[in-house]
Formats: structure tokens, C-alpha cells, sequence
């Protein structure tokens, strides 16, 4: 009986054993097929992904002549010996310094940029004779010519000339006039609109292309000069200050055109007025035509009765060049009569102790000192007292000097 039950046991297990050997055979074939399979499926990726890298260079390269990637920056200096066969010369400081042709294509917005460069490093390194830059606001010619002829003459290469007159005047002057093709591209300005400034630093920015050019004096046309050169020219170069007219006036012409719209950056006390006719050095003319903070102001806040001649650079200089100004202009004016415009001169108002009042008649500091030579010149003349003007100037001025 013992042996009989022990049997069946032993034939159980026997099979237990061989159905769990099957299946860890079976197992381990599902896990290598498994794994075989994976290995195939990544190598075809792997495959495919080379494959897809090649094909996406090979498209590159295909399309690349179809667009070339972009040419370099055009030198100012493309030729040389090498390219064109010729020998071109030596490109040295000479060439850098040398100012463009009065009449050039540049826009403001490029003409502005290329003025306000400035060297940091202040000796020269080149003799430089310092020039006086004559910047003439105009209409159209200017209505004494010959008797700045006479000013200028026997002094060239101590001065500069620019003309800024309506583009549709077609200049006239005679070959032997100083005036002669010293006309800038100019715009149409209108009295007392904000384009008259815009005038001005037009003249500046052009007057700074020419690194000699060491200080500048707006006129008009009707304007006279009331030394000779010599004195003018050393009244200029060897002053400390420049001369913008700056000061507070109360009331409807001075105070009353202030925007307040203009704050923070120009408060009412800061605002100024002052003449229109300045003299000033070139480092202040660097900053006039680089102003990006100011001007616009004036452009966008400064219109109608505000008259952004008469406030502008006074303001400027007041809140920025102070104690780099001197607080008056150079230029004579008769307000006595009244009205928007000063007095006019006629032809018989125009005598030697006139003159002379205008040359003398005045004191103020200069460089320190006081002086009676507070003027150097004075509007407004018309055309008719030219003949008296070209009478006295040659014994009262001095203009042979």
C-alpha cells in the first residue's frame, strides 16, 4: 500500500518539472526574440536617421548657390594695384581731413551723424590753422556781398563760408565773389517755424565736416561786419566763452511761450530767450547738432507763437553750457521801435559816427576784462546803403588790415 501511494506523487512531480523546464525555455526564447527584434528596429532608425542627416546637407549644398549668403560690407577703398592694374597712391591724413564739396547728397539725418564725430584725443596731429566759420542764413543772395569781398580779402585759408538760402534760389555771384559755390543743400524756412532751426544746425553740421573750423557766427544777409578781419578773427579764436544771448524775461513774449508740456526735461525755470545770432566754439557746435534730448522737444512743443529761434539754443546753452557762455550776442540790433522785427537801415542813416556808435558805443566783459568792443557786426542794412558802406569801410574799418 505504501509503495502504491507514493507513485502517483513521484509521476506528479516528474511532470511539474518538465512543464516549468519548458517554460523557462520558452521564456528565454520570447526575451532573445524580444531583444533581436528591438536591435533590428533600432538599427534601421539609426539607419534612417544617417540617412535623412545626408539627404538634408546634400539639400543645403543644392540650394546654396540659389541664395549666395550676403556680400560683405562695401570698402570706401575698393581698388588698388592688385585689382585694377593701377597704382592709386597712398591714402594717408591728407586725404581724411580733406572737408566734402559744399553741395553733397547726405540727408540731415546722415549729414547730423557725420558732423557730431569728434576726436577724443585733443592735440592735432597736423598743423591746423584754426578758421572762423561764416554760416549765412539767407532768402536768396546775400544782399551786401561786396563789401564782405572787401572783409575777406588777402585772409583765405583763415575762414570758411556756407550759404543757406531757399532751394528755389538759383544763385548768381560772379566767379571772383568768396559766396561763390559755397551754397549747402538747404530747405525751404519759414520765420519764426521750428525748420529755421533745423537751418541752423544744417549750416553747423556742414561747417564741421571741415575739422579747421574752430568757431562759428551765424549771419543774415543783411548783416555788416564792423572791424576788419584781423580784429574779428582775433576777437574770436582767442576767446574763452561763446556768444549766445541767454536770459529770463516775464511775461507774454519771454515766459508766456514756455509748453509745459516739455517737462521734466525744460522747466519754466529754465527756459530762455535770446537773439538769434550766435557765435559760439566748435565743441558747442558738436553738441548743438548732437542733441537727441532738447530738439525734439522744440520741434514737437515749440510751434505756432512760440518761436523756436528766439528759445531754443538760449535754453540749451542755459541748461547745459552755462558757465561756458557769456550771455550776450555778437551781432548789433535796434529793437528801440518796436514790433516783431527790429529797425531797418536806409542809406542815409548810414554815417561814420554811426558806425562808430555801433563799434564803441557799449561796454561788457570780455575774457575777464571789460571792454567797449562788444560788437563785431550788426543788421539790419538793406542793399541801397552798400554804396556808402564800400565809402566808409576802407578808412573806418580798416578793411586794407
Amino acid at each position: 500500500m505504501k509503495g502504491e501511494n507514493s507513485n502517483p506523487l513521484a509521476s506528479f512531480s516528474k511532470l511539474f518539472n518538465a512543464q516549468f523546464h519548458f517554460f523557462n525555455v520558452f521564456s528565454s526564447f520570447l526575451l532573445f526574440g524580444c531583444g533581436l527584434a528591438l536591435g533590428i528596429i533600432l538599427s534601421f532608425q539609426l539607419k534612417n536617421f544617417s540617412l535623412d542627416l545626408q539627404i538634408t546637407q546634400v539639400s543645403v549644398t543644392t540650394r546654396s548657390p540659389l541664395a549666395p549668403p550676403p556680400l560683405p560690407p562695401q570698402s570706401f577703398n575698393m581698388a588698388s594695384p592688385e585689382t585694377t592694374g593701377v597704382d592709386v597712391g597712398h591714402i594717408g591724413l591728407t586725404e581724411f581731413l580733406k572737408p566734402p564739396k559744399v553741395m553733397h547728397d547726405m540727408n540731415d539725418g546722415e549729414l547730423v551723424w557725420r558732423a557730431s564725430m569728434a576726436p577724443r584725443i585733443p592735440q592735432y596731429p597736423f598743423h591746423r590753422v584754426p578758421k572762423v566759420a561764416f554760416l549765412f542764413l539767407t532768402k536768396g543772395p546775400v544782399l551786401l556781398a561786396p563789401l564782405w569781398d572787401k572783409f575777406f580779402k588777402g585772409h583765405e585759408g583763415m575762414y570758411s563760408i556756407y550759404v543757406h538760402s531757399n532751394p528755389s534760389f538759383s544763385p548768381s555771384e560772379p566767379k571772383r565773389s568768396v559766396f561763390y559755390g559755397r551754397r549747402i543743400p538747404g530747405k525751404e524756412v519759414e520765420w519764426g517755424n521750428v525748420n529755421m532751426i533745423e537751418a541752423e544746425r544744417r549750416l553747423l553740421a556742414n561747417a564741421l565736416l571741415d575739422f579747421s573750423n574752430q568757431r562759428f557766427v551765424l549771419l543774415s544777409e543783411s548783416c555788416i561786419p564792423l572791424f576788419n578781419f584781423s580784429t574779428v578773427y582775433s576777437y574770436l579764436i582767442n576767446s574763452t566763452k561763446s556768444f549766445v544771448e541767454s536770459y529770463d524775461l516775464y511775461g507774454p513774449v519771454g515766459r508766456g511761450r514756455y509748453n509745459r508740456r516739455m517737462r521734466p526735461h525744460v522747466t519754466i525755470n529754465q527756459w530762455r530767450k535770446g537773439a538769434q545770432w550766435f557765435e559760439m566754439n566748435r565743441d558747442l557746435a558738436i553738441e548743438v547738432v548732437s542733441d537727441q534730448k532738447y530738439f525734439p522737444l522744440f520741434q514737437k512743443h515749440c510751434k505756432s507763437a512760440c518761436y523756436a529761434d528766439e528759445h531754443y539754443l538760449p535754453t540749451l546753452v542755459k541748461i547745459k553750457f552755462g558757465h561756458k557762455n557769456s550771455n550776450r550776442t555778437l551781432t548789433w540790433v535796434d529793437w528801440s521801435k518796436g514790433g516783431p522785427h527790429p529797425a531797418k537801415f536806409m542809406r542815409k542813416e548810414v554815417t561814420i559816427d554811426f558806425l562808430e556808435r555801433l563799434r564803441s558805443g557799449s561796454q561788457c566783459k570780455y575774457n575777464r576784462k571789460t571792454t567797449n568792443m562788444c560788437h563785431l557786426f550788426a543788421r539790419k542794412f538793406s542793399p541801397h546803403t552798400l554804396h556808402r558802406l564800400l565809402k566808409f569801410a576802407p578808412k573806418l574799418m580798416q578793411f586794407h588790415v
